[in-house]
């Protein structure tokens, strides 16, 4: 139960993090606010979201609990994963977004999202889901775990600004957790459930910038396609590195 406990202490570290560096400061409504979002995309997401859980999910396995395979770093079929992720997130996109989107916006909108998608997956499902998993030994335990994992979702956005933190769009997103749940039950694998889920985000971000009016920038956002391609490798290393470890050992 201690493995658990780390868990969910991770979690509710990552939960504050967005609150006092997000959802306090409403960081997401104030588009100056440029040191805010490097400081809530690096330690709150990055830092916390997936470093941390990578180091606690690395003693688990070293104290021999669990596979990688059990994190979703090792599924059967990874490029399948990614590829299917990838067209199934895209087919949501465009149903729910039935204009063309420019090849750049669409790539503005994924790096954006993409930090903070990878701290959501990491953290809810890989770490507290596949915890939990390892602790409920029953057959339903994949079920339960994931069901907690998008529970948890949903709940984590009361730490963000309006409308993120209300009542209904935390309902709302705890749903779309039960699809990306949906996806990691059959692929079991950390990057092309991140896939998906970042997808459904970025669908989100259109819808918001629809809303409000904004034209969504049309010139290559260096710095956020930066930031997303350093995030990807972190996730890619232990990926390969723990799998690695696992065959030699």
């Amino acid at each position: 139960m201690s493995s658990f406990r780390n868990a969910l202490a991770v979690y509710l570290l990552w939960v504050a993090a967005t609150w006092l560096l997000e959802g306090l400061p409403r960081t997401l409504l104030r588009p100056e606010a440029t040191g805010l979002r490097l400081a809530y995309a690096s330690i709150a997401n990055l830092g916390i979201g997936v470093l941390l859980s990578f180091w606690l999910i690395r003693r688990h396995l070293r104290a021999g609990w669990g596979t990688p395979r059990d994190y979703g770093f090792d599924p059967p079929h990874r490029w399948t994963s990614i590829a299917a992720g990838a067209l199934i997130g895209y087919g949501l996109l465009r149903s729910g977004h039935p204009q063309p989107v420019e090849p750049i916006v669409l790539l503005n909108a994924f790096a954006q999202v993409w930090v903070v998608t990878a701290a959501e997956i990491v953290v809810c499902w890989a770490l507290v889901g596949g915890t939990l998993r390892l602790i409920v030994k029953r057959r339903n335990a994949i079920f339960a775990s994931v069901a907690a994992a998008s529970v948890l979702f949903g709940l984590y956005h009361f730490a963000h600004s309006p409308p993120f933190n209300e009542v209904r769009m935390v309902a709302f997103l705890s749903a779309i957790g039960l699809a990306t749940s949906a996806f990691w039950l059959v692929s079991r694998d950390l990057l092309g459930t991140a896939v998906l889920h970042n997808f459904l985000g970025v669908t989100g971000v259109l819808a918001a910038l629809e809303t409000s009016g904004k034209a969504p920038p049309a010139a290559p956002a260096i710095s956020l396609t930066v930031a997303a391609a350093v995030v990807t490798l972190v996730m890619v290393w232990p990926a390969v590195r723990w799998r690695k470890e696992v065959k030699h050992a």
